[in-house]
This record gives C-alpha cells, sequence and structure tokens, in this order.
C-alpha cells in the first residue's frame, strides 16, 4: 500500500515509528508536511499539491493534525477524503474532538461520565455558574486548550470568579468544571484501536501540580484498566467517531469520568508500557484502507 502520514513533524517519535513499522511491513510510505500542502478545488478534481507535486495514488492517510493547526490540517484531510483516500480518523472527527464542549456534549449523550461541566457566557451569573458546577474548588479550561495548557484551579469561589472575568474580558470560550479531589493528580490514557484497548498507564503529577498530563511534566506508569475504565474508553471513543484516539479518564468516586479524547495522541506510551502501538495501527489499516472510508454516524 501507499500510505501518507500527514505530520508537521518528520523527527517526531511518533511519526518516526509509524514509518518504520508501515516500511517494515512492506508498504511505501511518505511524511508529508500538511502545513505546507495546498488543495485546488474544482469541480469534481479535488487536489492536493506538496512541494510543487499533486499528491495522488494514496491507499490510506494517517493524520496527526497538531491542535494549532486544526482548521487548516482538517482542510487536508477532507481534499484527500474527497478523492475517495481511506483516513485513519475523518476531519469531521478531528475536528469535534478539538472542541472541549462538543466533546463533553457528544460523550455525555452517549451515557458515559464526565465531570459535572457548565459553560455560560459573560451575562450569566458568576456565583450560580460555580454553584452549578460543585462549588469551589473548581476547574476552569479553556474550551479549545491542550497538553494541559489553559487550564486552572480556582480554589476558591472569589478566585473562580476572578479567572472567569479574566477570560471574559479577552473574549475566551471556557468551561467551568467540577474538581474531584479523589483522582489526587492523577489520569489515565487508554489508546484505543479500533475497538479495542491496545495500551494504558497512569499518570501521575509532579510536586502539587493537579494537572497529571506528561507535557506538564507529569510522570507515567502501567496500570491495568478495570472492566468498566475499558468499557467507558470504548463507549466514548465510539461517541467522538474515532477509531485510533487516546481516552483520558480519571477515577472518582462515581466511576471513571472522560476528561478527553486526543484524536492525535502521541506514543509515549510505548515507552512506558512496552506495548507495540504502531503495529496495532498499521495493521488497523491493512485491514481497513481497501474498504470505503466508514460513514460518520455521530451526527454532531
Amino acid at each position: 500500500m501507499r500510505i501518507a502520514i500527514l505530520s508537521k513533524g518528520s523527527g517526531n517519535y511518533s511519526t518516526k515509528r509509524l514509518k518504520e513499522v508501515a516500511r517494515e511491513r512492506g508498504h511505501e510510505v511518505q511524511v508529508v508536511n500538511y502545513a505546507k500542502c495546498y488543495v485546488t478545488v474544482e469541480k469534481n478534481n479535488p487536489v492536493v499539491h506538496y512541494e510543487g507535486e499533486p499528491l495522488t495514488g494514496f491507499d490510506a492517510i494517517i493524520p496527526r493534525i497538531a491542535q494549532s493547526y486544526t482548521k487548516y490540517g482538517t482542510a487536508v484531510v477532507r481534499q484527500f477524503e474527497m478523492q475517495g483516500v481511506y483516513t485513519t480518523a475523518s476531519s469531521i472527527a478531528i475536528t469535534r474532538s478539538r472542541d472541549k464542549l462538543r466533546s463533553y456534549q457528544l460523550i455525555a449523550k452517549a451515557g458515559v461520565g464526565i465531570p459535572k461541566t457548565v459553560f455560560a457566557r459573560e451575562t450569566a451569573d458568576l456565583e450560580d455558574v460555580i454553584d452549578k458546577a460543585g462549588g469551589a474548588p473548581v476547574i476552569i479550561k479553556v474550551a479549545r486548550g491542550t497538553h494541559g495548557n489553559g487550564v486552572v484551579l480556582a480554589e476558591t469561589k472569589k478566585a473562580a470568579q476572578a479567572v472567569m472575568q479574566a477570560f471574559y474580558v479577552e473574549g475566551v470560550n471556557f468551561l467551568v468544571q467540577e474538581f474531584i479531589k479523589e483522582s489526587a493528580g492523577t489520569d489515565i490514557r487508554a489508546f484505543v484501536v479500533g475497538g479495542r484497548v491496545v495500551a494504558s498507564y497512569k499518570r501521575q503529577s509532579l510536586d502539587d501540580d493537579f494537572r497529571s498530563n506528561l507535557h506538564q511534566g507529569g510522570s507515567g506508569s502501567t496500570i491495568k484498566l478495570t472492566p468498566e475504565e475499558e468499557k467507558t474508553a470504548l463507549k466514548a471513543a465510539r461517541a467522538m467517531g474515532l477509531h485510533i484516539c487516546g481516552v483520558d479518564m480519571m477515577r472518582s468516586a462515581k466511576g471513571p469520568l472522560v476528561l478527553e479524547v486526543n484524536s492525535s495522541p502521541g506514543f509515549g506510551i510505548e515507552k512506558i508500557t512496552g506495548r507495540d502501538v504502531a503495529t496495532k495501527i498499521i495493521e488497523y489499516v491493512e485491514r481497513n484502507a481497501k474498504q470505503r472510508n466508514k460513514k460518520d454516524r455521530v451526527g454532531a
């Protein structure tokens, strides 16, 4: 097969692993910097151009779209979709995964547990917003943050109001979310490929940081998911229309709660767990690339 990996960084560990495994399995692979692609849109002729040449003849693409390039990157993915090229993540699924509120709405509708979440405009009663989220302390998240950035723990109602007012002044959309005390700065990443959890690990914050994300200096260790946690991860992935993703959860007194579904999860999980995630992904591509792209049934 001819496979294109859409990635801004050919030296990125995840990109290198996918390229390495695909070539070992006899596939022709090209790493394409989607940020340098351009598309021509005309009747019955969707073309993606790269380095002065049209990108044609691919059997599959594996999008690795960065948060800051979501709009442009998904436009490139969509152009490949117009050509009928198989993609491991549809452009619409990537887009919805980058909007925290949209993600929570879809996940909650699917019957998956999430922390209680409130979204409002600046005209709202700030005290009531905090109360609706369970009262202080609360977590305040920028609606499109990633890697633990744009996430604030407000320990008092006064602090929460100050943060919310500052975000309002800057025109930033954000969510107010209940603080799950028993999580104690830990969460779980479940890596889902094709309806199965292929690897999982626990992330622990360092020092007193409530954020456990590895990009914020958290540490990781292997963990065995409970049946309920595995079921939750798979239901969240389905709710988002993603066949390959990382599902972040926390353990709570109410059971597992989903924090985020990541459409381009990093492969640091391989180093922590010893699981070969890259091979699972290429095997999934081999099984599915000859089929047409599955219809997105999420509907939102």
